[in-house]
C-alpha cells in the first residue's frame, strides 16, 4: 500500500449544489491488537458517518511480547467476529469492505497465517499496515477533521504508539513503539516504576520530540479517549462531547495524577466508561504523563477520529477531500432536510454588511449557521429552538473546537428563541466571551429575521438590503411590493437591531 496523501488544500465553499454524493456503505474492518472492529460508513461523504459501529475484544496482541505469537484465544475470537462482520457488511449491502491490520499482526511471527485465515472466511483482502503506514493514516484521520493541525498525533492502541508531526496537513517525523496498552502493561509488569522506564527508554530514541514544544498535541485512541471522559467529569466541563475536548499542558498533568489516585469503584461510578477499559487506565495515563513531559505541548486535544477515519479519508475523491469538513456537512444537511437549501447562501450575503471585520474564521461559523438555519422546520414549534440547540451541539460536525461548536448551536437556538431557560443552552454560553455571546446572537436574530423577510422563499431576500449606518440598522425594501410588509416583520427587525445597539428603520426603495 502506497503512504498516506497529505491533506490537500481547502475549498471552503463547497456550497449547496455539486456533484451527487455516492451513499453506498464502505465498510473497515481494523483489526488491532486489543479489538477488532466493525464499521459501516453512509457512503462517501466530506464527513465519515457511521451507520453501524460493532467491536469485538479480542486481546490479539496479549502476550505477544513474550512468546512472540498471537494470543491463541484472541485468534479464534477474532475469527469469528471477522466471519460475522463479512456475513452483516454484505447483508447492509457494503459495496467495499476494507480489512485493515495493524501491530499485533504486523509484529506476531505467525502474523501471515493469521491473514490467510481472515482472507479465506471473509474472501477480502487483509491490508497489513507497516509502522509508518499506520501512524500516517492515524495522523490523515486527524486531519480528516482538523486540516490545519498542526503539532504531533499520538495514537495509542492495545499494540503500539503512534507519532506524527504534522503541519497544515503535510507530515513529517513519524516513529512507531511496542508502547501500546497490553506491551507496555507487559513490559512493565504492571508497575508505574517499570512502565516510566520503558516508556522513556524509547522516548529517548526520538531526538524531535522538541519539535511538539509550545504546539498541540493531538491525542487519539480508545484508552486515551476514556482519560478525556474521565476529565470531563473531574471538571464538572459543560459540554460533555469528546471529540476536540481541550486543555492546557498543565491541567492535563494535574488530572493526569488526580485520575492515578482515584479508585476503581470511582471510576466505575463514572458516566460513559467502559469496565473493559478500566484495567487499561494507569497504563495510558502513565504513558500519557510522559510524553506529555517530554514533548511539553501547549495543549492537548483529544480527537474522535483516527486511523479508521484516515483509511476512509483516503477513500474520497479528491474533490471531496478538499472541501470544508464542517462546510461539507452542513451544506449535505441543507440539501438532504432544509425546506429551501438555497437560503442558506443568500442569508450569508444578505447580513454580511453586519459584520464588515470579521475574520475568515469567524465568517466560516457564520455561513454553517445560515447553511442549517432551516432544517428544524418540522420540529414542534414549542420545542423546536431547544431541539435545534441539542442537535447542533451533539451532531457528530468535523472542524470545530467547544467553542465553535456551542456557539453554533447557540446561534441556531438564537434564530427561533430570545432568552434561554435550558440549563444546556447556559452551560454553553458559559463557554463564550460576552462578545462572542453577543455576536451569536446576533446572527440568531438575523437569520429569523431573514427567514421572516422572505418567508423562506429563495429570491426574495435579494430584492432588499440590510445595513448598518449612523447609529441605525436600516432594512431597504422594494416599495409597493405586496410580498413585504413591515408589520410582519417589525418586531424582529427591533429584536435585531437592540442586541447591536442600533436603532431600527426600514425605507423603501
Amino acid at each position: 500500500m502506497s503512504a498516506p496523501p497529505t491533506a490537500p488544500p481547502l475549498d471552503l465553499d463547497p456550497g449547496i449544489s455539486g456533484d451527487p454524493i455516492d451513499l453506498r456503505p464502505q465498510g473497515i474492518v481494523d483489526i488491532g491488537s486489543n479489538s477488532v472492529r466493525l464499521v459501516v460508513y453512509r457512503g462517501l461523504a466530506r464527513t465519515p458517518l457511521p451507520i453501524f459501529n460493532e467491536k469485538a475484544t479480542c486481546a490479539l496482541g496479549q502476550g505477544l511480547g513474550e512468546t512472540g505469537v498471537l494470543n491463541p484465544e484472541g485468534v479464534e475470537m477474532a475469527l469469528r467476529a471477522v466471519r460475522r462482520f463479512s456475513e452483516l457488511a454484505a447483508r447492509m449491502g457494503v459495496e467495499k469492505l476494507d480489512l485493515v491490520a495493524t501491530a499485533a499482526v504486523r509484529d506476531a511471527w505467525d502474523g501471515r497465517k493469521f491473514v490467510r485465515a481472515l482472507e479465506q472466511i471473509s474472501g477480502h483482502r487483509v491490508s497489513v499496515l507497516t509502522g509508518e503506514q499506520e501512524a500516517k493514516t492515524a495522523a490523515l484521520g486527524v486531519l480528516c477533521g482538523l486540516p490545519d493541525a498542526d503539532g504531533m498525533v499520538a495514537d495509542l492502541g492495545g499494540g503500539s504508539l503512534e507519532l506524527v508531526m504534522v503541519d497544515q496537513g503535510r507530515f513529517g517525523d513519524y516513529a512507531t513503539m511496542p508502547l501500546g496498552v497490553l506491551r507496555l502493561a507487559e513490559a512493565a509488569n504492571n508497575t508505574r516504576a517499570r512502565a516510566v522506564e520503558v516508556i522513556d527508554d524509547h522516548l529517548s530514541g526520538l531526538p524531535w520530540l522538541g519539535k511538539g514544544r509550545g504546539r498541540t498535541l493531538y491525542v487519539v485512541g480508545g484508552a486515551w479517549r476514556t482519560l478525556a471522559r474521565v476529565c470531563i467529569d473531574q471538571l464538572r466541563y459543560p459540554l460533555h462531547v469528546l471529540d476536540n475536548f481541550s486543555i492546557p499542558r498543565g491541567e492535563a498533568l494535574r488530572l493526569i495524577d488526580l485520575l492515578s489516585r482515584l479508585s476503581r469503584k470511582s471510576l466505575e461510578s463514572i458516566s460513559g466508561i467502559s469496565r473493559k477499559r478500566l484495567p487499561h487506565l494507569p497504563m495510558a495515563a502513565v504513558l500519557l504523563e510522559r510524553l506529555v513531559e517530554e514533548v511539553r505541548p501547549e495543549t492537548l486535544v483529544f480527537s474522535v477520529y483516527g486511523m479508521r477515519e484516515g483509511r476512509y479519508f483516503q477513500n474520497l475523491p479528491e474533490a471531496v477531500q478538499a472541501q470544508d469538513p464542517l462546510l461539507a456537512s452542513c451544506a449535505l444537511l441543507a440539501r438532504s432536510a432544509g425546506r429551501f437549501p438555497a437560503q442558506g447562501e443568500e442569508l450569508m450575503e444578505w447580513m454580511a454588511p453586519l459584520f464588515p471585520d470579521e475574520s475568515q474564521a469567524l465568517a466560516r461559523l457564520r455561513k454553517a449557521a445560515c447553511l442549517i438555519s432551516d432544517i428544524f422546520w418540522s420540529e414542534h414549534p414549542d420545542y423546536r429552538a431547544e431541539q435545534a440547540f441539542h442537535r447542533v451541539l451533539k451532531l457528530p460536525f468535523m472542524g470545530l473546537n467547544h467553542m465553535d461548536r456551542a456557539g453554533l448551536a447557540l446561534a441556531v437556538f438564537h434564530r427561533y428563541a430570545s432568552e434561554a431557560t435550558d440549563d444546556w443552552v447556559i452551560r454553553a454560553m458559559a463557554l463564550l466571551d460576552e462578545d462572542r455571546q453577543k455576536r451569536v446572537k446576533a446572527i440568531g436574530y438575523a437569520l429569523r429575521l431573514g427567514h421572516t423577510v422572505s418567508g423562506g422563499a429563495p429570491g426574495f431576500l435579494k430584492r432588499t438590503a440590510l445595513m448598518a449606518q449612523d447609529g441605525k440598522l436600516i432594512l431597504h425594501i422594494p416599495q409597493s411590493d405586496p410580498v413585504f410588509l413591515p408589520e410582519v416583520f417589525d418586531k424582529r427587525l427591533d429584536k435585531l437591531a437592540k442586541v447591536l445597539g442600533l436603532s431600527a428603520h426600514v425605507e423603501m426603495l
